[in-house]
């Protein structure tokens, strides 16, 4: 089963996050101005005109409208309608920033986090992290809790780590859901509590999370914090093992094999323990070779 955590949510910019901050900015009513003065530079950033939405938010995010400096951070650091240039992307979501909204907050935090446009401040990139993830930023709040996990930017504290990965899993975030499930399987910072790894998976992988899935598949399989059921564990591998994950498709190799409340099938073990190996899972490489000598 797969015996790592997820770490950092690392999307900066994007038009999907373009229309997020338009979204978030209008509900400011004494921001609303704002709104009013990017709208034709967002017009020609959905039509494809980044060289005129740059022309357009230049002047205003000169001028203070830090929704236009956010944008305009995002031309720079994507390359649209300017030269790609981290550093002035940097300049302009660090302005946007500092007038408070969680979005800049975690873009800046990004920026400083991989080092991109400014010197890689870990210190810098869990403070900036912290503001939106107060702020009920759910990518933020998985930020910080890695960082408080692995003692980036702050000391070591799992407690901590798990707070603010509750925080973000109870809004849904995916990544803290398999975290707490790996910390709570593993008792690291917290009671090894099976039945509180299982809830977490769970929730994890019915979302769609192949890691979630396989090490559902595992508790199913062990009956750990569930009663045994090798048909759930077959589901959930299988369900990983479709989307690509090595661990589950070497467990499904497993299944066929031994027949595990399925038909036992020499074929499709093989088959799984291929795709094992093709991705770099050395057992699923052996027991390929050996089913094969057995022909």
């Amino acid at each position: 089963m797969n015996k790592t955590k997820t770490l950092f949510y690392a999307v900066l910019f994007g038009l999907s996050t373009l229309i997020i901050h338009t979204l978030t900015y209008a509900a400011q009513p004494h921001k609303k101005e704002y709104i009013s003065q990017i709208q034709p530079a967002v017009n020609a950033y959905q039509r494809g005109n980044y060289q005129k939405a740059f022309q357009l938010l230049l002047p205003l995010a000169k001028q203070g409208n830090y929704p236009a400096q956010s944008i305009l951070a995002q031309l720079y650091y994507e390359g649209k309608g300017v030269r790609q240039d981290y550093q002035q992307a940097f300049e302009w979501i660090q302005k946007a920033a500092m007038h408070g909204d969680s979005e800049d907050q975690y873009k800046l935090a990004l920026l400083y986090l991989n080092g991109q446009g400014i010197k890689q401040d870990y210190h810098q990139a869990f403070q900036w992290f912290q503001k939106a993830a107060e702020q009920g930023d759910a990518m933020a709040q998985h930020n910080i809790g890695v960082m408080y996990e692995d003692g980036q930017g702050v000391k070591q504290n799992l407690q901590k780590a798990i707070e603010w990965y509750q925080k973000a899993a109870k809004q849904g975030d995916i990544r803290s859901q398999y975290n707490l499930g790996y910390l709570y399987e593993n008792g690291k910072g917290v009671k090894q509590d099976y039945h509180q790894a299982f809830m977490w998976y769970q929730k994890a992988a019915d979302q769609g999370d192949p890691m979630a899935q396989n090490n559902l598949g595992y508790l199913y399989n062990q009956g750990q914090g569930v009663k045994q059921d090798y048909h759930q564990a077959f589901k959930w591998y299988q369900k990983a093992a479709k989307q690509g994950n090595a661990e589950a498709q070497t467990n499904l190799g497993s299944m066929y094999f031994r027949g595990d409340s399925i038909k036992k099938d020499i074929e499709k073990a093989k088959h799984w323990f291929g795709k094992a190996c093709e991705n770099s899972i050395q057992i699923a490489c052996d027991n390929y070779r050996i089913l094969n000598e057995k022909r």
